[in-house]
This record gives C-alpha cells, sequence and structure tokens, in this order.
C-alpha cells in the first residue's frame, strides 16, 4: 500500500484500485483511513458509483441509499447518499433524503467488500456490514454496480 498515492486515485482505474487494496493489510487499510486521505478516497470512490450503475439490471428500481462509513480519526462517520432513478444513479450532495436502504460499515471492510475481498453475505451475518431498511434491495446491491468480483 505504500505506492498508494490518495493524490493521484482520479487515475488509478478500479481493476488497479482493486489490487491495491487486495494487496494491503488491514493495518495499512487503517493507516490510510485514519490519515487526511480517507476523505479524498472515500470521496473518489462514491464519485465513481455512477458511472458503475448497470441500468440494465435496475429495472423499475428506484431508491435512496445512505451509505454511512465508520471508523473515522474522530469517531464519526462519513455520510453518502446514492439515489437511484429513472434508470439512472446520481450521487447526492447531502445525505438528507429518507433513504429506502442505509448501509453502515467499517471504513476498511468498506473497502474490502468494493474491492471485491469480501463476501457481502458473510459480512451482514457476521456483523460486519449493517442494512436498515429494504434487505431485499440491500441483497441485490452487487447485481446493481459492475464492481470487482472476489
Amino acid at each position: 500500500m505504500t505506492e498508494f498515492d490518495p493524490a493521484d486515485l482520479s487515475s488509478v482505474d478500479p481493476a488497479q484500485f482493486t489490487t491495491m487494496v487486495k494487496s494491503a493489510s488491514k493495518d495499512q487499510l487503517e493507516a490510510v483511513l485514519a490519515s487526511d486521505s480517507r476523505a479524498k478516497i472515500l470521496d473518489e470512490i462514491f464519485a465513481r458509483f455512477p458511472a458503475q450503475f448497470r441500468a440494465d439490471r435496475a429495472g423499475s428500481t428506484n431508491a435512496v441509499i445512505h451509505w454511512n462509513v465508520t471508523g473515522r480519526p474522530d469517531g464519526g462517520s462519513d455520510s453518502y447518499e446514492l439515489v437511484i432513478a429513472d434508470g439512472a444513479c446520481t450521487l447526492s450532495p447531502s445525505a438528507d433524503a429518507e433513504p429506502k436502504l442505509a448501509v453502515t460499515i467499517n471504513g476498511v471492510d468498506f473497502l474490502q467488500l468494493i474491492s471485491g475481498s469480501a463476501n457481502p453475505m458473510m459480512m451482514f451475518m457476521t456483523g460486519k456490514l449493517k442494512a436498515k431498511g429494504d434487505l431485499g434491495l440491500a441483497a441485490n446491491l452487487a447485481n446493481l454496480f459492475d464492481l470487482p468480483k472476489g
């Protein structure tokens, strides 16, 4: 993870990012997420969700999804709102709308989840990933986005 430069994250494609996360230890991921780079990393990841959205798999899905990524150095969490409507996904500038689904996950677990390094069902069953609201939507989230598979 030492070659991982968050300043250049926008130039790293999803496959490269996946390789970096998979090759990093939990301690390395924790260190990066405890640094000043945390917000930049999470912002870049969530900014990519709309481009990775699979409208062909969404059907008539309309939903507001809140992601709460815990484990901030100050003890707080970072919140992001994805809105799926009319065959498109957008990242909302603030998490203000009433969510159909709220997902809460630790930062390291989130990086492992979106890089395909972790099994979302196992994470849910062990309490690492918490979902509140539409659990059917939660179970289908991975199908709605073109994310790496473990």
